[in-house]
């Protein structure tokens, strides 16, 4: 006998599972808090299991007094199904910037950039940055770079000469300065011609 009323198919929500994590990786999680771990590592733990939860950002730094930053990362990291990975990210910034680097940032602003193979006879702070962190593996960002030069009493800006800095204290009073004119012999009728009007 043929059954004419068919059930419809109800969704039940799996109950004892999260929102992204596996129960395996839940499991997992929840082992390693009973561990003596560092305040960052537990708050990281915290955080996917909150998110799997279905916890909102906003909630978990509430709940855990984190930075929003903390919690977006963390929860992506669960979303992504990478939270057996907690401990691979190293604690804190790692420093960037090492002897090595202070002292080939030196060695650098002494040559010109042609004796690297560049077209340009001048430094600038983001062509040094990115020469340093193709050659030392250490990129920052163009800002730090200009701080750690000025703590060096560094710069990418050329001093002028002395024949330079004598000149522009000698027209310092003056306002239009004019140089590199042609000959008289040389100078065609288009040339410019400066005279005083009549007052």
């Amino acid at each position: 006998m043929s059954n004419d009323f068919e059930q419809p198919e109800v969704n039940l929500p799996n109950m004892g599972t999260g929102k992204y994590l596996t129960p395996f990786q839940r499991k997992q999680l929840q082992k390693n808090l009973q561990d003596d771990l560092s305040e960052s590592y537990r708050q990281r733990i915290e955080i996917m299991l909150l998110a799997d939860e279905g916890k909102t950002q906003t909630e978990i730094c509430q709940t855990l007094k984190c930075s929003p930053a903390t919690a977006r990362h963390w929860m992506h990291i669960a979303r992504t199904g990478m939270a057996h990975q907690w401990q691979d990210c190293p604690l804190g910034r790692p420093k960037a910037i090492n002897q090595e680097y202070l002292e080939r940032l030196q060695q650098l602003l002494s040559q010109s950039p042609r004796d690297c193979g560049y077209g340009f006879r001048r430094w600038t702070v983001n062509w040094l940055r990115k020469h340093l962190a193709k050659e030392l593996g250490i990129d920052v960002s163009d800002r730090h770079l200009k701080r750690v030069l000025k703590q060096m009493g560094l710069s990418t800006i050329p001093k002028p000469t002395p024949s330079q800095s004598e000149h522009t204290e000698k027209i310092a009073g003056q306002k239009i300065l004019i140089s590199d004119l042609k000959s008289e012999k040389s100078r065609n009728l288009t040339g410019f011609f400066l005279w005083e009007s009549e007052k």
